[in-house]
């Protein structure tokens, strides 16, 4: 499976596990602290969505910049990133470590916000967190209604860092975006190398950007 066809299969459920949770019910009251910090950076991101400046090219810059700002704030992509390549991430050099972590954010951010005028408001219901024994890690469990009255289960998988809770994977239908790219990623590890790699996921998430008219 390619790159671009991952990204593809990825897209939405990115943007359901950036956009939903904000919408539990009656959840405020109860929420753990991995909840609490996940419930309030969509909460964000849905005001800036929701601002009338939005809709209007000329002024949504600003807007995006927040959203942006956001997702970078409750996503530990430096984690998601070593999870994603795997135990070949020890091979890689600091360098390259931070490099391969900001290409694949910028892919997986610009891949966010192509989508993201396509949110339509689905519902949400807040179904469960288990954490593990040590509670140095946490799934908070949700069930989306989407429009067509399908319902689609989506954790978050969530670890403490530097005082917060942040989100290093995402299940959808119990599959997992971690998984989904580390399949490919290794794939291309298997013939090429790191910098490889860097490259190519740069190249994808320019690609996706220049789609999007940015």
């Amino acid at each position: 499976m390619t790159i671009h066809a991952i990204t593809r299969h990825i897209a939405a459920g990115f943007l359901l596990a950036l956009l939903t949770v904000a919408l539990l019910p009656g959840a405020a009251s109860a929420s753990s602290p991995a909840q609490l910090a996940l419930e309030t950076s969509i909460n964000r991101i849905l005001g800036s969505i929701k601002n009338p400046d939005y809709v209007n090219p000329a002024t949504r810059g600003p807007l995006r910049q927040q959203i942006e700002d956001e997702v970078l704030h409750i996503f530990d992509f430096k984690e998601f990133s070593s999870r994603t390549v795997g135990p070949r991430w020890g091979t890689f050099s600091p360098a390259q470590q931070q490099q391969f972590s900001d290409a694949f954010a910028e892919l997986l951010m610009n891949t966010y916000l192509s989508k993201i005028d396509g949110y339509n408001g689905e519902q949400v219901v807040y179904t469960g967190e288990v954490s593990s024994p040590k509670g140095d890690r946490t799934e908070v469990r949700t069930i989306i209604t989407m429009k067509d009255s399908k319902k689609v289960p989506v954790a978050y998988r969530m670890l403490p860092k530097n005082g917060s809770w942040l989100v290093y994977d995402v299940l959808i239908e119990n599959i997992s975006l971690v998984k989904n790219y580390r399949t490919q990623f290794q794939d291309i590890l298997n013939t090429g190398s790191p910098d490889q790699l860097i490259a190519r996921v740069k190249a994808k998430a320019q690609e996706v950007r220049q789609g999007n008219g940015q």
